[in-house]
């Protein structure tokens, strides 16, 4: 039985309003049954949550590591891994981090909602300074791990 859990903490260094991982952040998800390794260098905004003020106090600046590895699937297209699939590993990772289910289930609902054009342009959007890629696929060599 995989037991979802994230493998390492977040470490990352802020660069002009966005952040880069310092070292690789791996999570093993029992949904994807398999592991699911950021490398370092990948570059994150953590979570786009609105600035509105209500909604920014209910789920802003909060689910870090969950947001990374979203951002990373949205960003990379690991095959086999469609949005949909992408959106229920992050609510997973939200929930087996510690996030309340009512948060999880909330922020989860955004990105479900609005995240449609995130992982049309995820792709083009993605950085990951000082890491390696895969050139056929941009992936890093050891992104997923079963």
């Amino acid at each position: 039985m995989i037991i979802s859990k994230f493998l390492d903490a977040v470490q990352a260094e802020q660069l002009n309003g966005v952040w880069r991982l310092l070292s690789p952040l791996r999570y093993q998800s029992a949904l994807l049954r398999a592991i699911i390794e950021v490398p370092a260098g990948f570059v994150t905004d953590f979570s786009s949550v609105p600035r509105i003020p209500f909604v920014y106090l209910l789920v802003g600046n909060t689910a870090h590591a969950a947001a990374v590895l979203h951002d990373y699937l949205y960003q990379f297209h690991l095959p086999g891994i469609d949005r949909a699939l992408a959106d229920s590993v992050f609510y997973e990772a939200m929930v087996a981090h510690g996030e309340p289910q009512w948060r999880a289930w909330t922020i989860w609902s955004g990105v479900r909602l609005a995240g449609g054009a995130a992982w049309q342009s995820g792709p083009e959007r993605l950085q990951v300074l000082g890491g390696q890629r895969d050139p056929e696929t941009g992936a890093s060599s050891s992104s997923v791990r079963t």
